[in-house]
C-alpha cells in the first residue's frame, strides 16, 4: 500500500485531502500542530519546527506522496502587520513546506520515485488586501514547487501545486460566516458558486495519481474560473454582446 503524509490534516482542506487519499488506497499519515480536536489518528507536528519534522520523518520512514497543506494567515492592513506575525506566517507556510520537502523528500530521492503536492492559493498570483504575509508566503511556496520540480524531476520525484480560490474552511470562518460575503463572492465566480474541500481534494488526488505521471512543476488553480474573471469587473456598452446568464 502506498503511503502519504498530509500536513495540516486536522481539519478543513487537510482533513478532506487525507480522506480522499485514504479512499484512493493510500496509508495516510496525518500531521497537525494542534491534533487534539481532530482525533487520535493525527500526529502532533509543528512544521515550522525542523526538529519536530525530522523526528516524525524518521519514525514514518519512506513515503510515496507528500502533501504540504499546513498554512496560517493573519488579517491586517500591510502597515499594521506585526513583524512577529509576518515571520510566523512565513515560518509555517514557506518554512514548513521547505522542512517537510527536504525531510521526507530524501527518502523519495533514495528510492528514485515520489510525488509532492503543495497547496498554495490564488493569492500566490493575485494580491489580496489585508492578508499581510500570506500572499508572499504562498508565492514563495509556488517558487519552491518549481525549484523542486526542476532539481528532483530528473531523479524521479515530481512536484506540483494546487491553488484553491474562494473555498470556505474553518480557518476562513471570519470571512465566510457573513451571508452577504458568501453571496457576493459566489456571484463573482464564473461557475457561480464557492468551492468545497472536496473540489480541492479531487485535484490533489489527480496530481498524485498515475494519470499525472508527466505533470511536473505546474500549478492547478481550483477557483471556478475566478482568476480568469478580470474583464467581468469592467463595464460594457449596451450594444456589445456579452455572456448570457443562466
Amino acid at each position: 500500500m502506498p503511503r502519504a503524509v498530509v500536513t495540516g490534516a486536522g481539519r478543513g482542506l487537510g482533513a478532506a485531502i487525507a480522506r480522499r487519499l485514504a479512499a484512493d488506497g493510500f496509508d495516510v499519515v496525518r500531521l497537525d500542530r494542534t491534533p487534539g480536536a481532530a482525533g487520535d489518528d493525527v500526529t502532533a507536528c509543528d512544521v515550522s519546527d525542523r526538529s519536530q519534522v525530522d523526528a516524525v520523518a524518521s519514525r514514518v520512514g519512506e513515503i510515496d506522496l507528500l502533501v504540504n497543506n499546513a498554512g496560517i494567515w493573519r488579517f491586517a492592513a500591510l502597515e499594521d502587520v506585526e513583524p512577529t506575525d509576518f515571520a510566523e506566517v512565513l515560518a509555517v507556510n514557506l518554512g514548513g513546506t521547505f522542512h517537510c520537502t527536504q525531510a521526507f523528500g530524501r527518502g523519495m530521492l533514495d528510492a528514485g520515485r515520489g510525488c509532492i503536492v503543495n497547496v498554495v492559493s490564488i493569492a500566490a498570483a493575485a494580491a489580496n488586501p489585508s492578508v499581510g504575509a500570506y500572499g508572499a508566503s504562498k508565492a514563495g511556496v509556488l517558487a519552491l514547487t518549481r525549484q523542486t520540480a526542476l532539481e528532483w524531476g530528473p531523479r524521479g520525484v515530481r512536484a506540483n501545486a494546487v491553488g484553491p480560490g474562494l473555498v470556505p474552511t474553518p480557518g476562513t470562518a471570519q470571512v465566510y460566516d457573513d451571508p452577504r460575503v458568501r453571496t457576493v463572492r459566489a456571484g463573482a465566480v464564473p461557475m457561480r458558486r464557492l468551492g468545497t474541500d472536496d473540489d480541492v481534494a479531487g485535484v490533489v488526488s489527480f496530481l498524485a495519481s498515475p494519470d499525472a505521471a508527466y505533470v511536473n512543476g505546474q500549478v492547478l488553480y481550483v477557483d471556478g474560473g475566478l482568476s480568469q474573471a478580470l474583464m467581468t469587473l469592467l463595464p460594457r456598452p449596451a450594444d456589445v454582446p456579452g455572456p448570457h446568464e443562466p
